[in-house]
């Protein structure tokens, strides 16, 4: 079983420092098409996905939550919300449970 990430640059860099893959999204369409290549690796037990990229395709997120078990999808907060930074140490851990 692996993770996976989406998200913002500094995301998906902080998460592949210890080891989860993942892919970039700017936009609606890179969402998608991470949130797509995601799914299609059944390698993936847990999708890690920000907030923020979750919100440019929240109906394709929403309907794979109320009706898909596997993988387990986790949203984390996005860069700079609402002002406040974030630990991106304390968000590996919580997410993952690894301290970097």
């Amino acid at each position: 079983m692996h993770y996976y990430v989406i998200g913002d640059q500094d995301t998906v860099l902080g998460f592949s420092l210890v080891g989860v893959s993942g892919m970039q999204a700017t936009n609606p369409g890179e969402a998608k098409a991470a949130w797509n290549g995601a799914l299609a690796d059944k390698e993936n037990g847990i999708i890690i996905i920000t907030e923020d990229v979750a919100d440019m395709i929240r109906s394709t997120v929403d309907r794979y939550l109320f009706s898909e078990s596997f993988p387990l999808v986790v949203e984390i907060p996005a860069t700079g919300k609402e002002g406040k930074g974030r630990d991106l140490r304390e968000l590996v851990n919580q997410a993952i449970g690894v301290s970097l």
